[in-house]
């Protein structure tokens, strides 16, 4: 694990952001970035190092990574980070697919010049990430065009419920990100274009099948292992 973190950008908490919290918020990062991997042992003691902390806070980090679904506490080994199976994938990228759908019909529907000129540049960066091979940079722009997407839909209910299922997806995202990129960033554009239209049910349903394109492709991951590799 020491050789993960250490590969890893630094990530040391700093004061006065609340200890715990910015102690859960760092492991949360590590997580969904990669930098510890799904089945992973956790080690207080390299945790605390890396953060700049001692164990205390990293012991009450983890157990609420475990409540929130990111860590596995086993009796007399220790903390592991979770491994999805496929169901959990299922029903969150299922979720995540009715609520990103609904958010695409929204946004076709408030529209304005300036927003598909703004979709046009996430669209850019992603394209440009995704021709580099910077998977980093490619999940940040696949973040950044989908919650602009939902910032357009101009509803703060079906913000707040994508806000909650969006980092898993974002842990879901990370190994796919190069696999999945082209036909996803093909699958952008056409979505782009529908709501540069007006068209919501033409938005609707592109994002509607990308979704469930992606839920697939990283259900297939889960099945052959090769995401725990």
């Amino acid at each position: 694990m020491r050789e993960a973190l250490t590969a890893a950008a630094s990530r040391r908490v700093t004061r006065p952001a609340p200890l715990r919290q910015a102690v859960y918020d760092a492991l949360t990062e590590l997580i969904i970035n990669g930098s510890l991997k799904p089945g992973q042992h956790l080690v207080e003691a390299e945790l605390a190092e890396h953060l700049g902390v001692s164990r205390q806070p990293v012991r009450e980090a983890l157990q609420r990574l475990q409540t929130a679904g990111w860590v596995d506490l086993r009796p007399a080994q220790g903390a592991f980070v979770h491994s999805p199976t496929e169901e959990e994938a299922a029903q969150l990228l299922g979720v995540r697919s009715v609520l990103e759908t609904y958010s695409a019909q929204l946004a076709a529907q408030n529209a304005r010049p300036e927003d598909i000129e703004r979709l046009g540049e996430l669209q850019q960066e992603g394209v440009d990430a995704l021709a580099e091979g910077d998977v980093d940079r490619l999940v940040a722009a696949n973040t950044a065009l989908h919650a602009f997407v939902t910032s357009m839909a101009a509803n703060d209910v079906l913000a707040e419920l994508l806000a909650q299922v969006g980092q898993k997806v974002r842990w879901y995202y990370t190994p796919i990100a190069k696999p999945r990129g082209k036909e996803a960033w093909n699958e952008h554009t056409q979505l782009i274009k529908a709501i540069a239209k007006g068209d919501a049910d033409r938005a609707g349903e592109v994002m509607r099948k990308h979704t469930e394109r992606t839920s697939d492709f990283y259900r297939k991951q889960i099945a052959s292992g090769s995401n725990q590799a």
